[in-house]
């Protein structure tokens, strides 16, 4: 209805000023009538079109109006979550060096702590080398001594033998060996 409204003014206004229109051009032949009643059939043929069709079309531009309409109001939304990733994406940027610099803290930290856990392992490592080596010091300390004993006793028991060779007669060696022979068959 509201094409209607619209269009009877210019209809109106065509009306009035065809036949000077046509006066004007020198088109004589033409009645004032012949130009009116065509305008009136382009009215009518308009009228009949808005009435059949007209909502149809009405729809049509409608319906092109809201999906318009809603595509600006899906691009709107993009639009702000396209805002939103990008203020994330550039606080995420700023964060990096942040981020960077945690990480080579906490690899220097851990780093350190792996230095000093290998320089504990050493010293721990090197006094059980120490302990080792004093224990080892003192076994062979010990069996040197053994060995400086028995050779000592060796040269004692060569010794006495020598002198013992040498005082005691053929006579007191046989009665030497038979008390000692005894006293290995008595025990």
């Amino acid at each position: 209805m509201t094409v209607l409204k619209r269009l009877f003014p210019a209809a109106l206004l065509v009306l009035v000023l065809a036949p000077a229109a046509l006066a004007s051009e020198g088109a004589a032949h033409e009645s004032a009538l012949t130009t009116a009643l065509r305008v009136v059939n382009f009215i009518i043929f308009v009228g009949i079109i808005y009435k059949f069709a007209g909502k149809k079309i009405a729809e049509a531009f409608g319906g092109r109006r809201k999906q318009i309409e809603t595509q600006l109001s899906d691009l709107e939304a993009r639009k702000k979550d396209a805002e939103q990733k990008l203020a994330e994406v550039e606080r995420g940027i700023a964060n990096i060096d942040a981020e960077r610099e945690k990480i080579l803290a906490d690899c220097v930290a851990q780093g350190e702590a792996l230095k000093a856990g290998i320089i504990e392992s050493a010293h721990k490592a090197a006094e059980r080398i120490k302990e080792q080596a004093r224990l080892t010091a003192a076994n062979e300390r010990k069996a040197a001594l053994k060995n400086v004993r028995a050779e000592v006793a060796d040269l004692v028991a060569a010794a006495a033998e020598k002198a013992l060779a040498s005082r005691l007669s053929a006579e007191d060696h046989d009665k030497l060996i038979n008390d000692s022979l005894t006293k290995v068959v008595l025990n």
